[in-house]
């Protein structure tokens, strides 16, 4: 959707909208539709009090709490409701207070709630609904997500691998998969060659998750994996870019990129000089080989962001994979915009940016952004 532009910038609209007043009654028309004696008028008279105030996960539980209440059916019988509203409802993340329904008032009816979480997720995702369950019941929820790591659908799959993601963004932390990542490692190693990218995707997040906690676990089981498959070694590559970013040797080694680079950098610059919020920066550079050998050479950038306490913090940034010959050059570039992101606030001053070269450092520049 493009948005209105006048003078000043447009902001987007806040994600939480997305559960904003036209889209309940978009849910309760869907839910009468189906079910004519549900009372459209006082489930919007419900979620609506105080939305305002809510964010996006709570207006979505509030959606579902407002759904129980309306219904006023038993679990097993909202479920015969729910099930033809999911494909009537016209967004993916907006279908997903269905298996969140289901998080909250199913636990007393384990197969039955499993059942409607694998049904649920193939219209939006039940990644953060699953995890209630898996906490609930470590073993029995776990022992059905193995099983749906063999499943037909790729949504599905997909669902084996980021339910059970110790570090899920938007959800709680899965402390026992924290600690204990051998416990699902077997249904990532049952992913690592899908056919599906919506899959692979999620199997390569889930092990960066595991590298934040136990990077040496991780790479013992990459350096078994075999990389003669493209999609084995797509996920391997996704999987290691922390650690990567880290200059972690090992990570380096298993990318074939562990040797300390032969490089001169060259002809470093940033433009414009300075920078204004708003601007995009274009950052280039030549690297020429100082050897006759290939080199395989996994290149990143870092910016030392200027803090409001006038401290830096370094973010390192992918920029590309690539074999030099030997004796040969190449020359990269970047563009990348400043500007202010809700999770990054940009602050005036001078902010170094760095060349790094199979994670070691092999130049600087950098930028004043104005005030």
């Amino acid at each position: 959707m493009t948005l209105p532009t006048d003078d000043q910038p447009q902001r987007a609209p806040a994600l939480k909208e997305i559960f904003n007043r036209e889209r309940l009654r978009h849910i309760a028309e869907q839910v009468q539709a189906v079910h004519p004696a549900f009372d459209t008028a006082a489930f919007l008279r419900l979620a609506s009090d105080g939305l305002d105030d809510l964010s996006v996960m709570q207006r979505m539980q509030r959606v579902s709490d407002c759904l129980h209440q309306v219904l006023d059916l038993d679990f097993p019988q909202a479920l015969a409701v729910l099930y033809p509203v999911a494909p009537r409802i016209n967004s993916g993340f907006v279908s997903l207070f269905l298996p969140q329904y289901v998080a909250t008032y199913g636990q007393g009816h384990f197969q039955l709630s499993l059942e409607a979480l694998r049904y649920f997720t193939g219209f939006g995702s039940s990644e953060f609904a699953i995890r209630h369950f898996l906490l609930a019941d470590f073993e029995r929820t776990l022992a059905v997500m193995h099983e749906w790591a063999q499943d037909d659908d790729e949504h599905v799959r997909r669902l084996a691998s980021e339910g059970c993601r110790p570090r899920l963004p938007w959800s709680f932390r899965l402390a026992r998969v924290q600690a204990e990542p051998q416990r699902v490692m077997p249904i990532l190693e049952r992913l690592r060659a899908d056919d599906s990218l919506y899959v692979r995707k999620s199997v390569a997040n889930h092990l960066n998750d595991i590298g934040k906690d136990h990077p040496d676990y991780l790479l013992d089981q990459l350096e078994q994996w075999p990389r003669d498959d493209r999609r084995t070694a797509w996920i391997i590559r996704h999987a290691l870019r922390s650690l990567i970013k880290q200059g972690n040797r090992r990570a380096l080694a298993i990318l074939g990129a562990g040797q300390a680079p032969q490089v001169a950098l060259q002809d470093l610059r940033i433009e414009p000089q300075p920078v204004r919020l708003g601007d995009s920066i274009r950052l280039a550079f030549t690297l020429v080989s100082r050897t006759d050998q290939t080199q395989r050479l996994v290149v990143d950038y870092a910016i030392d962001y200027v803090k409001k306490s006038g401290a830096t913090s370094a973010k390192v940034f992918k920029l590309t994979t690539l074999e030099l010959p030997g004796h040969g050059s190449v020359t990269l570039g970047r563009s990348q915009q400043i500007r202010q992101l809700t999770t990054r606030v940009h602050y005036p001053g001078h902010h170094a940016v760095h060349v790094l070269v199979n994670g070691e450092r092999v130049g600087s520049t950098g930028f004043d952004l104005l005030d």
